[in-house]
């Protein structure tokens, strides 16, 4: 059986050989690049379970990077950024990461949030069971297939994105607290902040067309979590 592939994509010698050495001991074959070019060639070229990309790169910033092989590759992906800028993160989470890490980070913080991804299925297919397509008005979600539309309009949701949605829209007006997302979507060896979840769904939203303030299909249940209310 061939071990999964990771892909580094950091110019600084320090934290290359920090995730490089991070990620061969958990099983990965690590491929490392020091630019955005390359790591859009490779990801291409080795199609990777998994990429550590950094924010700050010397030709194309992480971000351009991350939304140019989003679209062809659903990897996990962890942003590290150098900055503690919260904008950064929310930018990164909305081109499609799914984590970051801000440095200085420490081995076994970014050990936890890769273990944690791995656990997390990356299909939500279950073998042997169909799930029934859900319409709601406009909106209709497919599980078996991961596809969402809106007035006949496929939307381009992230993993993480379509995960949030999948669950609440398995079960109308029913609440599901943060913990409750983070154990679903993201497994329940989750290593990080829980308010990561208001960033995906404030990127879910814009795409559903809807605001906190004026909701159509998520409803926000101030100091509690979330429903689901077509």
């Amino acid at each position: 059986m061939s071990r999964p592939r990771a892909l580094v994509v950091e110019d600084s010698p320090e934290f290359m050989l920090l995730c490089r050495h991070l990620l061969e001991k958990e099983g990965f074959d690590v491929l490392a690049v020091t630019d955005g070019h390359a790591a859009v060639e490779q990801a291409q070229l080795q199609n990777p379970d998994i990429a550590i990309l950094d924010l700050g790169l010397p030709d194309v910033d992480g971000i351009e990077v991350c939304r140019r092989i989003r679209q062809f590759t659903d990897a996990y992906i962890i942003m590290v950024t150098g900055r503690s800028d919260e904008v950064d993160k929310i930018v990164g989470l909305s081109v499609g990461a799914d984590d970051y890490v801000t440095k200085p980070f420490s081995p076994r913080e970014l050990a936890a949030r890769i273990q944690a991804m791995r656990r997390r299925p990356r299909t939500s297919v279950t073998a042997g069971k169909k799930e029934a397509i859900r319409e709601y008005g406009d909106l209709r979600v497919d599980p078996e297939v991961r596809e969402v539309t809106l007035a006949g309009e496929v939307l381009e949701l992230t993993k993480i994105e379509f995960g949030i949605l999948d669950l609440l829209s398995s079960a109308p007006r029913r609440t599901f607290t943060r913990g409750q997302l983070l154990e679903d979507v993201w497994g329940d060896n989750w290593y990080g902040d829980d308010h990561i979840i208001d960033v995906h769904v404030g990127n879910l939203r814009k795409k559903l067309g809807e605001s906190a303030s004026s909701p159509r299909y998520i409803r926000t249940l101030r100091g509690v979590g979330y429903r689901f209310e077509p």
